[in-house]
């Protein structure tokens, strides 16, 4: 729904569209509605709400989805009024997400976001919840209300499971200072959800990722090592791709997933070149990285799909010579070869400038350390004339 004069057409819930079939859901009805404000209770106004019931009966559908957050009381008002599932599009991503994960840590990821997010919606909605409760322990304290024993059931849920995470991101830390010992470059693939991440890692490395035409087709992040000859490699890691309105509680629940990114020497921002909204959604991705610290990590555009746009590979530069970006195709391996170029010199650089870190260390340990040779026999002057250092008692 549009509001405060915002413009909002139909096409504009493609990426809803995408998001439900991603779910398995099967849409069949769309509409774009246009208020100055949401209506307290029902979100939209009540004529369109009686209307859209009507259309609902109709249609047989069992989900409602709104492409906005609603809150709590306006979606049990219209699955009152509707007598049909209603969500929003955090709920329906979180779905998805937990759908997507695989890895121990995506899955506890995913439920914390889920239970960070009924939190935020435990409101007094139901006349139970005012009820008072007698009793100890977890069914609650004297006088304590039911509402209460929802919330704090929920707050220790939470607690557990970022317990459990904490340990986890500790395994996952162990790990990657192992990988960092090898002092290879780390490079981060980035990008808006379905623009071929995965398809470009599994190009470079053929590590088999899954790479489906969806949305959040991949959720945990893999890491390769990628060999580019002459003894150079460097670290790759594929990571969940980014979307507009990205759920905040999502960020907050994979951050540690995401520090991977944060700590990359270098992103490869992927780019469905052939997408209509690929400003908006580089913006929607570049919002993500600085949120996440990573806003200052170099980045280097990659744009994807070009055998579905007709155009050719090329190297990009910008106005000082220096390469910004590369057109490929992933699926075709199109302009890949460039890529493996360019990141075969960067590992090049980043080797020389280890070894003479490593050359000019020991140079400084060497100079810094007396050499015995040039160590005399012949005893401290100082010693000769005031004689022996006798100790005090």
């Amino acid at each position: 729904m549009a509001t405060q004069g915002e413009r909002l057409e139909a096409h504009d819930l493609d990426e809803l569209d995408a998001l439900a079939r991603s779910a398995g859901l099967q849409p069949v009805l769309r509409e774009v509605l246009r208020r100055n404000r949401p209506d307290p209770a029902l979100y939209l106004g009540s004529g369109a709400a009686e209307r859209i019931a009507d259309q609902l009966r109709t249609e047989r559908v069992g989900l409602v989805l709104f492409d906005h957050a609603i809150s709590a009381i306006q979606q049990r008002n219209l699955e009152r009024l509707w007598k049909v599932q209603v969500a929003d599009r955090t709920e329906l991503i979180i779905e998805i997400f937990s759908q997507r994960a695989r890895s121990t840590e995506g899955k506890l990821q995913v439920e914390l976001a889920r239970m960070q997010h009924q939190a935020s919606r435990l409101v007094r909605m139901w006349s139970h919840l005012e009820r008072q409760r007698g009793g100890i322990g977890v069914r609650g304290g004297p006088g304590e209300t039911q509402l209460e024993l929802d919330r704090r059931m929920l707050d220790d849920k939470i607690r557990r499971l970022r317990t459990r995470l904490q340990k986890v991101d500790r395994q996952r830390r162990t790990r990657r200072r192992a990988r960092q010992r090898g002092e290879a470059l780390r490079v981060s693939l980035i990008g808006y959800t379905n623009a071929g991440k995965s398809t470009l890692f599994n190009r470079l490395t053929r590590a088999g990722a899954l790479a489906a035409d969806q949305l959040f087709a991949t959720l945990d992040p893999l890491t390769r090592r990628l060999g580019l000859g002459n003894g150079l490699e460097v670290v790759l890691s594929d990571t969940v791709g980014f979307i507009r309105n990205l759920p905040h509680g999502l960020v907050a629940a994979f951050r540690a997933t995401l520090e991977e990114t944060a700590e990359a020497d270098l992103l490869l921002h992927v780019v469905d070149a052939g997408s209509p909204d690929r400003e908006r959604q580089i913006e929607a991705v570049n919002q993500v990285i600085a949120e996440i610290g990573a806003g200052e990590v170099e980045q280097l555009m990659i744009y994807n799909k070009i055998d579905l746009t007709g155009n050719v590979p090329e190297v990009r530069l910008d106005p000082y010579g220096r390469i910004s970006g590369l057109a490929l195709s992933a699926g075709t391996g199109a302009g890949v070869d460039a890529l493996r170029d360019l990141l075969r010199e960067r590992a090049q650089a980043r080797a020389q400038a280890v070894d003479e870190t490593a050359w000019y260390g020991d140079e400084a340990f060497t100079a810094e350390a007396p050499d015995p040779s040039d160590v005399s026999d012949e005893a401290d002057p100082s010693a000769d004339e005031d004689g022996p250092d006798h100790p005090s008692s």
